[in-house]
């Protein structure tokens, strides 16, 4: 997928467990997983918000865009 996640790496710079971020955001640890590991098709705003607003950085420090290889197409 183009998109990649990066949630883990702010959670290790925050030092914060995903138990601890899904219960500051007010999802599931189940949910965050599949976020964090790039299972979603999908995120809401105002969950990318509500993770930004615990994790103090910015949409771009959770979300970015990789070019897909010929042979991931």
């Amino acid at each position: 997928m183009p998109i990649a996640v990066d949630i883990d790496v702010m959670l290790a710079k925050r030092k914060m467990s995903v138990g601890e971020l899904a219960e500051r955001v007010g999802i599931t640890p189940a949910n965050l997983a599949v976020l964090k590991n790039g299972r979603a098709k999908a995120v809401r705003f105002a969950t990318l918000a509500a993770l930004c607003e615990v994790l103090e950085c910015q949409p771009g420090d959770l979300l970015r865009w990789e070019a897909m290889d010929a042979a991931d197409a």
